[in-house]
C-alpha cells in the first residue's frame, strides 16, 4: 500500500479505509461477537442486567458491553451490542432467551399470525437501540469505527417461523414452498422494518452496517435468489439512497460458490466469508467485484490458540496481501474462547505486515 495508503488511513478510521479503495499493509481487525460471554466483564454486566433482552434495551449497559472489547484489544471497529431478534421482538412477536437453550419465539406460520405484528410499534424499541448507538458515538475512541447491523430477512424469518434456531430451517422452507405469496408478506415486512432499523442506527452515528444471513446456506439456488439475494438488494438499495457514504457488509454464511453472485446481485460493499471459504478463494474469487473481503478464521482455532493460530493468521495475511481486506472470524467468537488468545490474534495480525 505504501505511504499514501497509510496517510489516508490516518486521516480517517482505519476500518473504513478499504471501503475507500485502500489495501492496507496491516488490515483492520474486528471480530464477530467480540462483546460476549468469553469476557468476564461482559458476564458481570449481563448479571447486572438480569436477562438478555433487558441488556439489549438498556442503552447504558449495551454501550458498556460494546466498549469492553475495545478497551481490552483496541479493535479497529466496535459492533453495536444487540441481537438480530430485536426486529421480531419490536414488531410484537413474543421473544425470550432461555439460559442454556437460546432464543424462543411464539411461532408465526400463517397470515393470521402475521396480522398480529405491528410495524408502527417497532419504532419505540428501534429508538432505544439508536440511543445506544448515540452513546457509543460519543464514548468510542475517535479512531474506532462503529458498525450497526441487522439480521437478514431470510435468517430472521427462519427464527420467527420455527420458533427457535434449527438445523435445517424446515418450517420456513416449507412455508416458502407451499405458500410463497404468504411467506413473501413476512419477508416484505422484515425488509421494510430492517431498512427503518438500519436508517435509525446510521442517523444515530453508525459508520458501517452489516447484514447477518446466518442461514443463507440452507437454500437451493432459486430459493437463495428469491429469499436471500432479493431482500438484501432491497435493503442495500434503500440504504444507499438514504445514506450514500455508508458501506454495507453482507454475511451470507454457507453461501459457498454463490457468494460471488450474491455480491454482484446485491451491491454490498463488503462480503463476510465464513470458515468454509478457503483463503485462496477469498483472495481470487472476488477480484472482478468492487468489494471489500472480510473473514474467515475458524473460531475454534481461536479457542485452541498456540502456534497453529499464528500459522493460520500468517497464511491468511499472506494470501490477502495487497487486497482490500478486513481480518475477522468466519463466524462469532464462542464462549469458551480464552481472552488471552484474542490478544494473541490481534498482536499477530498487527505484526504480520
Amino acid at each position: 500500500m505504501g505511504e499514501r495508503g497509510q496517510d489516508v488511513a490516518a486521516s480517517q478510521k482505519r476500518f473504513l479505509a478499504p471501503f475507500h479503495g485502500e489495501a492496507l499493509d496491516v488490515p483492520p481487525i474486528w471480530l464477530m461477537r467480540q462483546a460476549g460471554r468469553y469476557l468476564p466483564e461482559y458476564r458481570a454486566t449481563r448479571a447486572e442486567a438480569g436477562d438478555f433482552l433487558t441488556l439489549c434495551y438498556t442503552p447504558k449497559l449495551a454501550a458498556e458491553v460494546t466498549l469492553q472489547p475495545i478497551r481490552r484489544y483496541g479493535f479497529d471497529a466496535a459492533i453495536l451490542f444487540s441481537d438480530i431478534l430485536v426486529v421480531p421482538d419490536a414488531l410484537g412477536q413474543g421473544v425470550r432467551f432461555v439460559e442454556g437453550e437460546g432464543p424462543r419465539l411464539d411461532p408465526i406460520r400463517s397470515a393470521e399470525g402475521l396480522a398480529q405484528l405491528d410495524a408502527g410499534a417497532a419504532v419505540a424499541k428501534f429508538d432505544i437501540v439508536a440511543e445506544t448507538v448515540a452513546r457509543l458515538k460519543q464514548d468510542l475512541p475517535r479512531e474506532t469505527a462503529l458498525i450497526g447491523f441487522c439480521g437478514a430477512p431470510w435468517t430472521v424469518a427462519t427464527y420467527m417461523v420455527q420458533g427457535q434456531g434449527s438445523a435445517d430451517q424446515t418450517e420456513a422452507r416449507l412455508w416458502a414452498y407451499r405458500d410463497p405469496e404468504g411467506f413473501q408478506a413476512l419477508i416484505d415486512l422484515l425488509v421494510a422494518s430492517s431498512i427503518d432499523y438500519l436508517d435509525r442506527q446510521v442517523r444515530a452515528g453508525a459508520d458501517c452496517l452489516q447484514i447477518f444471513d446466518s442461514w443463507a446456506g440452507s437454500l437451493p439456488d432459486d430459493e437463495f435468489d428469491r429469499w436471500v439475494v432479493g431482500p438484501t438488494r432491497e435493503i442495500r438499495d434503500a440504504i444507499r439512497e438514504l445514506h450514500p457514504s455508508i458501506p454495507v457488509i453482507g454475511f451470507p454464511r454457507g453461501a459457498g460458490p454463490t457468494a460471488v453472485w450474491y455480491v454482484s446481485e446485491t451491491g454490498v460493499d463488503g462480503i463476510g466469508c465464513d470458515t468454509a471459504t478457503p483463503p485462496f478463494i477469498m483472495s481470487e474469487a472476488f477480484d472482478e467485484e468492487d468489494v471489500v473481503v472480510q473473514g474467515n478464521l475458524d473460531p475454534l482455532l481461536l479457542v485452541a490458540g498456540g502456534s497453529r493460530l499464528d500459522e493460520r493468521v500468517d497464511e491468511i495475511l499472506d494470501l490477502m496481501r495487497g487486497k482490500r481486506f478486513i481480518f475477522n472470524l468466519g463466524h462469532g467468537i464462542v464462549p469458551q474462547t480464552p481472552p488471552e488468545n484474542v490478544a494473541q490474534l490481534v498482536a499477530r495480525v498487527r505484526a504480520g505486515a
